[in-house]
């Protein structure tokens, strides 16, 4: 065992921490094989059911998110439920003896680093956000290594640590590759026509939903231009119910999941979405051009950040979450149907991609379980 390569990467809580923690880990796998690899997650969240089916064990801790107000009495057992937390993954890391530890956010994160710094173990944090969040500005004092995708990160951590890598996504998106035309009539639609797709997430989005059921008129107008439309689950039944009393326009492909993104986002001209850091880095992967619609409801209101770092170099447009309703859809309508904007928006955004990101990141982490082993067989 002390010959082996160990690592712990934390984190989850949504897909936009796990897809990147998994693709850390089979970035380190590529580079060395022999590396053993435990994930530290939290009890009830998605990632202890997506980070076995990946094929990697995970260790769950009872860690949950503030309530808010902060001041609810309720977060005494929250405080307590971190306490055990750290508690437990001080035995995780008794027994599995990591050379390195991996915070990529999310509730777990912050209690496995804060235990894995307090017993010598070196650290690597990765900042999705172009506004760091409250849990990796804290825990920066602890880490060797601040893996980045934005500019301009040293007004948050000491600049001295910090490596600017881009944030990784799904393998799949760049190594399985649809043509546009087969992608289209996957989802029953028409090729020649432009296709804007609306995701709001896998739960969905309420803004993104009511400016679609409020501009069912003006959708139903465009002849040439389709739509496919992610409802989220957790609104599936009352948008069924509204549009069978309004008449589901034939150019709206309606779906409350999309199972096959590699597929959607092939047969999209257009992307309208939320604004989270996952989502951005492979619109810029893949060159899509976006409106961007931040969530109002996320801490530090880091969404909106995310965006404008795009906005500001032209590589994607901005409607804010109080306007949508009434803008974002004959915006989309308008975009779509020029050429030029959508090549200008492609290209741009196509910049901001940094298809390497997980194999840097995992180059990092490697170099700190080297540098960690080599000092204790010495």
């Amino acid at each position: 065992m002390d010959n082996e390569l160990r690592i712990i990467i934390s984190g989850g809580g949504t897909g936009g921490h796990i897809f990147p923690a998994v693709s850390i880990a089979n970035a380190i796998k590529a580079e060395r094989p022999d590396a053993k690899i435990l994930f530290v997650g939290a009890l009830g969240r998605m990632e202890m059911q997506r980070v076995p089916a990946a094929g990697y064990e995970i260790k769950g801790l009872p860690v949950r998110g503030l309530i808010r107000p902060l001041w609810s009495p309720r977060n005494i057992g929250v405080a307590i439920d971190f306490l055990k937390s750290k508690h437990m993954v001080k035995g995780i890391i008794r027994d599995f003896r990591p050379m390195a530890a991996v915070g990529v956010g999310g509730y777990a994160s912050a209690a496995t680093l804060e235990a894995a710094h307090a017993m010598g173990i070196p650290c690597l944090i990765q900042e999705q956000n172009s506004y760091a969040g409250v849990t990796n500005k804290r825990l920066a004092g602890k880490a060797e290594r601040i893996c980045v995708a934005y500019d301009g990160m040293e007004r948050f951590f000491p600049a001295e640590r910090i490596v600017m890598t881009g944030n990784p996504v799904r393998q799949t998106l760049l190594t399985v590759r649809i043509p546009k035309e087969e992608a289209v009539k996957e989802f029953g639609l028409e090729p020649g026509k432009r296709t804007v797709l609306i995701v709001g997430g896998s739960l969905g989005a309420r803004t993104l939903n009511e400016s679609v059921l409020s501009n069912l008129s003006l959708i139903r107008q465009q002849g040439m231009v389709q739509f496919i439309w992610q409802t989220g689950k957790y609104y599936s039944e009352e948008i069924a119910r509204r549009l069978k009393e309004s008449y589901c326009p034939p150019n709206l492909k309606v779906m409350d999941f999309i199972g096959n993104m590699n597929a959607a986002y092939a047969a999209a001209d257009l992307v309208i979405s939320r604004a989270g850091a996952g989502s951005i880095s492979e619109f810029c992967l893949l060159g899509k051009p976006v409106i961007l619609v931040p969530s109002p409801n996320v801490a530090e209101d880091h969404q909106t950040k995310n965006a404008m770092a795009l906005v500001n170099k032209d590589a994607a447009l901005y409607v804010a979450d109080a306007e949508a309703v009434k803008t974002l859809i004959p915006l989309a309508v308008n975009t779509v149907n020029s050429v030029q904007e959508l090549d200008t928006l492609s290209r741009n955004i196509r910049r901001m991609g940094r298809p390497d990101a997980a194999r840097i990141i995992a180059e990092e982490v490697v170099a700190l379980a080297e540098e960690e082993k080599t000092s204790r067989e010495q």
